[in-house]
């Protein structure tokens, strides 16, 4: 598995916070994610937050839109590195 700075991703936080911020349980995101068609289990949101697990672009597209996070905030995380 890929990984930089021993990270499988550097959306990880910024997804967790936008969850917490809205009050949302990793099983709620998973089950919005579930309706949007993307198939995935509350274990995943945790591998994800702590970013242990690579995205495809549908999935960090999918909770962006669900978390309403702005691309801006992606990119300037990739931006600091």
């Amino acid at each position: 598995m890929r990984k930089y700075n021993k990270k499988s991703n550097i959306s990880g936080s910024i997804i967790q916070e936008a969850r917490i911020a809205k009050n949302m349980s990793r099983e709620e995101l998973s089950n919005k994610l579930q309706l949007m068609g993307i198939n995935v289990e509350r274990t995943f949101i945790y591998k994800v937050e702590s970013e242990n697990k690579i995205l495809k672009d549908f999935e960090l597209i999918a909770i962006c839109k669900i978390l309403e996070i702005d691309y801006k905030k992606l990119e300037n995380e990739l931006e600091s590195l």
